[in-house]
């Protein structure tokens, strides 16, 4: 999994992004509750993260990234959540965590970043426990997000498509699959359910 690029890095650190990511997580999480152990892959600079411990007091965050510098800054932004919140350095395409350990595994907009984002929803799959959900957000397949992320050096992107993507989240166990397609079809939503 590649690291960010700069000027993603830079954007994702802003006051700015972190006023809309928080405000922006109920429509990211399609309305759902989150308690429990939660796991978010590839979370940046924790402004998403700090949004759903701030909105579900009852849940517990790990945050994996495999930007250093990602995780040095979501730490110093989770630390006011203490033993509720954990940071670690890891890939999404195989995530240091034993199976079944998380309730719901959450994703926003980074799938598009993996280039072998099919094994990052095999991962979840198998850190899901039976009934667990997969919940995000993320920018399909299209023109436009091919024309933004070239501008921004990302010429190996690969993102998701909904036939693809339901394939993949089918053959990592995860089923029961709600997609919501987002203005000019800029974004894809998605609740998905391990099978039990």
């Amino acid at each position: 999994m590649p690291i960010m690029p700069v000027g993603e890095r830079v954007f994702c650190r802003t006051t700015a992004w972190g006023v809309f990511a928080r405000r922006a997580v109920p429509w990211a999480l399609s309305r759902q509750a989150l308690n429990g152990d939660v796991l978010e892959i590839g979370g940046g600079s924790g402004a998403m993260a700090v949004g759903m411990l701030t909105r579900f007091p009852s849940m517990r965050l790990v945050v994996v990234d495999l930007d250093p510098a990602m995780v040095a800054a979501t730490t110093r932004r989770l630390g006011p959540f203490g033993a509720r919140a954990s940071v670690r350095i890891g890939d999404a395409t195989a995530l240091p965590f034993t199976d079944e350990s998380f309730d719901t595994v959450v994703s926003f907009l980074m799938l598009h970043h993996v280039g072998a984002w099919e094994s990052a929803v095999a991962e979840v799959g198998r850190v899901l426990r039976p009934g667990g959900r997969f919940l995000g957000y993320d920018l399909p397949d299209s023109a436009i997000s091919r024309t933004i992320h070239h501008a921004d050096g990302i010429h190996d992107m690969r993102s998701i498509t909904e036939p693809t993507f339901r394939a993949a989240l089918a053959h990592a166990g995860v089923t029961d699959v709600r997609f919501n397609h987002g203005r000019l079809g800029l974004t894809l939503r998605w609740v998905a359910t391990k099978t039990i």
